[in-house]
C-alpha cells in the first residue's frame, strides 16, 4: 500500500511509489496482475462534467470486482445543502474511497481532511494527477525509460500542465515548458518541481521547446469556465498550435489529454496522424487509475 492516505496531487506519493503505481498499472493492463477488490465501493463526486474520468473510474471499479457510485451536481449539493466536512465524514464511512472532480482545490483538501477513506483527485482547477499517471504510463510504453526522455509542454499553464510538470520532475523526464508570457505555469509549481527533481526549462518560444523532444504535449487553451476569455486567449496563443507545419521537423509523439478543440490548440490531421498517441493515452486513464486504486486499497 501507499504511505499516503489521499491522492490530491501527484507529489502526494514518492518517486518510488509513483514507479510502483505505474508498474502495477502496466501489469494490470497486460493481465500479469489479476488483483481484485471484491465489494469495494468508490463514491464519485462531480461538480464538473466528464467523459473519460467518469467512464474510466466506473469501468475500472467494475473490472476490479467493486462498484462505483456517481453523484453529480443534481444528486448532491457540495458545500450548499451540507458542509463539505459533513459530506466527507459520511461518504468516508459508507465507501472505501472517494473520487472528486471539483472546481476549487481547497474544497478537495477539505474533503480529504475529514474523510476516513482515501480521497482521489479526479481534477480540480489546480491539478489533475490521475491524468499525469496516464501520461507517464503512455510515455513509458511508447518512448522508453524516463531518464532518456525529452518532453515538451506547449500551450496553457493549466491544471493538467502543472501536474505534468511535477510528475516529470519526479520521474526524471527532461521537460521544456513553452507558454505565452501571461499564461505560464504557477511559480509555486515550478518551485515544487525543483524540490522533487529537475525543474522544467521554461520558454515562451514553442519552436525551442520541441527542438529535441521525444514527446510534445498540449491541452485546450480555453478550459471549462474560461469561455469569456476566448477571444483574448486565441490571440495570445497564436503560434502555439500543434499542426503539420509546426511538427514538420520532428518525429516526436504527440499527446493531448482530451477533449480536443480541433483547429485551436491542435489540428485534426495531427490528432489523427501517425505521431499521435492520444488514444492510447486516453485508454491508459483506465489502467493507471486501476493501479492507483489497488495500491491505495489492497490490504
Amino acid at each position: 500500500m501507499l504511505e499516503t492516505t489521499h491522492f490530491t496531487d501527484i507529489d502526494d506519493i514518492s518517486a518510488s511509489e509513483l514507479d510502483r503505481v505505474l508498474t502495477r498499472a502496466a501489469d494490470i493492463k497486460s493481465g500479469a496482475d489479476e488483483t481484485q477488490l471484491p465489494r469495494a465501493t468508490l463514491a464519485m463526486l462531480f461538480e464538473k462534467p466528464s467523459t473519460r474520468t467518469r467512464v474510466s473510474f466506473e469501468t475500472g471499479m467494475t473490472q476490479l470486482g467493486g462498484h462505483a457510485l456517481f453523484l453529480g451536481p443534481e444528486d448532491i449539493q457540495l458545500g450548499h445543502g451540507e458542509p463539505l466536512s459533513d459530506t466527507a465524514r459520511v461518504l468516508g464511512r459508507y465507501g472505501d474511497a472517494i473520487m472528486v472532480r471539483l472546481f476549487k482545490h481547497d474544497d478537495l483538501l477539505e474533503i480529504a481532511e475529514h474523510s476516513e477513506a482515501p480521497v482521489i483527485n479526479g481534477l480540480t482547477d489546480d491539478a489533475h494527477p490521475c491524468q499525469t499517471l496516464a501520461d507517464l504510463l503512455t510515455i513509458r510504453e511508447h518512448v522508453g525509460e524516463f531518464d532518456e526522455v525529452q518532453a515538451a509542454w506547449v500551450g496553457d499553464g493549466n491544471n493538467v500542465g502543472q501536474s505534468f510538470v511535477l510528475g516529470c520532475a519526479m520521474a526524471g523526464i527532461d521537460l521544456t515548458v513553452a507558454t505565452p508570457p501571461d499564461y505560464a505555469m504557477d511559480d509555486e509549481v515550478i518551485a515544487r518541481a525543483a524540490e522533487l527533481g529537475e525543474p522544467p526549462k521554461v520558454t515562451t518560444n514553442p519552436d525551442e521547446a520541441i527542438a529535441d523532444a521525444d514527446v510534445v504535449y498540449t491541452d485546450v487553451w480555453i478550459s471549462m469556465g474560461q469561455e469569456s476569455q476566448r477571444h483574448e486567449k486565441l490571440q495570445a496563443f497564436e503560434g502555439f498550435q500543434l499542426n503539420e507545419d509546426f511538427l514538420a521537423d520532428t518525429d516526436a509523439k504527440v499527446m493531448h489529454c482530451l477533449p480536443a478543440h480541433r483547429g485551436e490548440e491542435i489540428t485534426g490531421d495531427v490528432l489523427e496522424g501517425d505521431q499521435s498517441i492520444v488514444w492510447d493515452q486516453a485508454e491508459n486513464r483506465l489502467h493507471a487509475q486501476k493501479g492507483l486504486i489497488v495500491e491505495l486499497l489492497d490490504k
